[in-house]
């Protein structure tokens, strides 16, 4: 097999990420690594691992096409949210390197980034998605007509990982929170089943390759940490009905509702989410579709519902433990 050299930027902890790729493409991938610390751990789960410059570091950029053209990169992807748009701006210089981009394209990176410009965009394309509103005075006008009732749901209008997102209860509550903060969006209190769904879209045919979908058990800051798979052809259907209006390339992360029967969109964060290594554990396996796009430029045979109901992912910690010499020796310099 070919082999080929994939970035990860930004890898921070996701350790078991790497090792999925390895336990998949053995010898036939080499994996690199870029991080502004150099005590993330996952540096230590890759063949090649570099400390970098923060992403707003007017350096950033060309540090990583250094890293590019000196390790021969294939295939490019980051795992943090606000990095998604660098990557996608900037498209056309990593494909002129002969580079795929794991990631959406511009516009589609600009909408899932801000949250309230989703929901303008989602609705006027007959998408269900959650009720969202932008402002106090625009929250106060469905309020005062009975279009929408407390509790609500406010959280950041940009930002990933649930950092600053809360239940409110009441008007004073919600007014302090948008004094505070006016960037704050504010969404109906959602209620029903917590589902999510990782999303494989072909980089070559770019229609949907795989559908991994599971319902959340338990949430902590950042994601869901147990889940259970399950399997419902009105949750595909909508996952393509959504794809359809949106422009990604590669892996992606739904969050959804179920109620009453139909399904709403919450969130999409367009990379490999943190849960992804439940799809993975149920025999979901991007890494391989991802071969097959960059390596032999070939498109993917569909996926969609390919696994059991009811496989079950516990998620827990662990550790790396090392000298900080040798953490040092390990990275690579340009």
């Amino acid at each position: 097999m070919k082999t080929i050299n994939l970035l990860f930027l930004s890898v921070g902890r996701r350790c078991e990420l790497l090792k999925d790729f390895r336990t998949s493409l053995g010898d036939a991938v080499r994996i690199i690594v870029t991080d502004h610390s150099i005590y993330a751990p996952a540096l230590h789960f890759a063949d090649a691992g570099y400390q970098v410059p923060l992403i707003t570091d007017p350096t950033y950029l060309p540090t990583i096409f250094s890293i590019c053209e000196k390790e021969r990169i294939d295939g490019v992807t980051t795992l943090i949210d606000p990095e998604i748009a660098l990557l996608a701006e900037n498209r056309e210089r990593f494909e002129e390197l002969g580079i795929t981009v794991l990631a959406p394209y511009a516009e589609t990176a600009r909408l899932c980034f801000d949250k309230f410009e989703m929901y303008r965009y989602l609705t006027e394309k007959g998408i269900r998605t959650t009720r969202t509103w932008g402002s106090i005075e625009s929250f106060h006008t469905d309020l005062e007509a009975g279009r929408i009732a407390f509790p609500v749901f406010a959280k950041p209008r940009r930002g990933s990982g649930s950092v600053g997102a809360g239940r409110i209860e009441d008007l004073p509550a919600l007014e302090a929170a948008f004094a505070r903060d006016p960037s704050l969006i504010a969404q109906e209190l959602m209620t029903g089943r917590d589902m999510d769904a990782d999303v494989y879209v072909d980089t070559v045919s770019h229609e949907v390759a795989a559908i991994f979908a599971k319902e959340k058990i338990s949430t902590v800051i950042g994601g869901a940490n147990k889940t259970i798979s399950v399997k419902d052809e009105a949750l595909f259907s909508f996952v393509r009905e959504v794809i359809g209006v949106l422009d990604f390339n590669g892996p992606l992360d739904m969050d959804l509702f179920c109620r009453d029967g139909s399904y709403y969109l919450s969130e999409i964060n367009p990379r490999f989410g943190g849960a992804y290594l439940h799809a993975y554990g149920a025999g979901v396996d991007f890494p391989k579709l991802i071969y097959r796009n960059i390596a032999e430029k070939a498109t993917n045979e569909p996926q969609i519902g390919t696994y059991e109901e009811d496989v079950v992912m516990m998620m827990y910690d662990s550790v790396v433990i090392t000298r900080k010499a040798d953490i040092e020796r390990g990275l690579r310099s340009l």
